[in-house]
């Protein structure tokens, strides 16, 4: 017997069925429906992302295409506009973003996510910080009010570099401060998060060194401060300097009243100086070095995730309602990273244009023989 296995069925494997149904009861996503189960909306909106449909018409066209052949998905038929529409807006969200947890949790205890391109000596947990501005249409979206004529929300990402693979995730309005996101975040003792030069704010740095968390950062062009200490001796390759500074600036004094060192780095293919700014006092210059270009893993993350979101999947309502347009965005970088192969070629190289539903969904990609 031929048992068909595409892309999407491989994919779908990853998410057992026993579990998926264990999280439905335990939310009870699927109290008086009637018929419309909560898998067969997981796979349409896995579907919505993987094929970058913008629309409910394009999820629900692009399966009932080839309804034929949706039964290895473990989809009896493909799903009306109108009742997707009402399971995205009544069923609870915390089902999928419990999945999403439970899931993450399972892959990286069986390590396979891959590991840490960068190898440190040091024991403590590396992280990155970033965000990153998702544009809305204003007139679908008029709670995600950016500017006077744009709306969009914003994407707080913390990103764990033992696998790439973000710890943490906070969709809020595009307005948000990105330093008030991360005074807000509990960092364990120890770990050390690598910042871009907008998350520079001494109290911030105060509130850290205060409870043991380290940073690696980028001094600003215009900090005021005074040379305490230099290093004696010759410097390692590419670095220019390695001071211990104090600031001295009246409301920098206040906020951050320590020495701080700043580690001035060449930077060879760009021909330029990076100046870094790190309460490790410990570590080689080299390794604050290596520490800050690790950083770029969270820019790649930020390239590589599929932020579909689709145009009128309706509203949603909730604890998390920012996040619900974008249910999956997440997931589907995490999946592509599961499956270790190219997955919607054809839309990934044509971003501009959605795939045919066909490219994903229906699309036979291999034959498994069975006896």
């Amino acid at each position: 017997m031929l048992q068909a296995a595409s892309l999407f069925n491989q994919l779908l494997q990853h998410f057992p069925r026993t579990e998926f149904a264990s999280l439905v009861k335990k939310h009870q996503a699927e109290r008086a429906a009637k018929g419309f189960t909560c898998w067969t909306q997981f796979v349409s909106m896995t579907f919505c992302q993987l094929a970058h449909a913008d629309s409910l018409r394009e999820i629900c066209n692009g399966l009932a295409c080839s309804e034929g052949k949706l039964v290895h998905l473990g989809v009896t038929n493909a799903p009306n506009k109108s009742t997707l529409s009402y399971a995205n807006e009544h069923r609870p969200a915390a089902l999928f973003e419990d999945l999403f947890y439970t899931s993450l949790n399972r892959f990286r205890s069986q390590e396979g996510m891959g590991a840490r391109k960068a190898k440190f000596r040091f024991k403590n947990k590396l992280m990155s910080m970033d965000s990153t501005t998702i544009s809305l249409c204003l007139d679908l979206f008029p709670w995600a009010k950016f500017r006077r004529a744009k709306g969009g929300v914003k994407a707080h990402v913390l990103l764990d570099h033992d696998d790439y693979l973000p710890s943490y995730v906070l969709i809020t309005e595009a307005k948000k401060s990105d330093v008030r996101i991360a005074q807000s975040l509990d960092i364990n003792a120890g770990s050390i998060v690598a910042i871009d030069r907008g998350y520079c704010d001494y109290a911030l740095f105060g509130k850290w060194d205060g409870r043991g968390v380290f940073f690696v950062t980028r001094l600003k062009d215009n900090a005021a401060y005074e040379v305490v200490e230099s290093a004696i001796g010759p410097l390692p390759r590419n670095i220019l300097a390695d001071e211990l500074i104090r600031f001295t600036g009246v409301k920098a004094v206040k906020d951050y009243p320590h020495p701080i060192r700043r580690v001035v780095v060449w930077d060879p293919i760009n021909e330029r100086e990076i100046v870094l700014l790190t309460n490790l006092l410990h570590f080689g210059p080299t390794t604050i070095a290596a520490i800050y270009k690790d950083r770029w893993e969270i820019e790649l993350f930020f390239e590589n995730s599929t932020w579909c979101t689709p145009l009128d999947v309706i509203t949603f309502r909730g604890s998390i309602a920012p996040n619900r347009p974008l249910v999956g965005s997440v997931d589907a970088f995490v999946r592509t990273r599961i499956v270790q192969r190219p997955l919607c070629a054809e839309s990934r190289a044509r971003s501009h244009k959605p795939a045919t539903p066909a490219t994903v969904s229906t699309e036979s990609t291999a034959k498994q023989s069975s006896v």
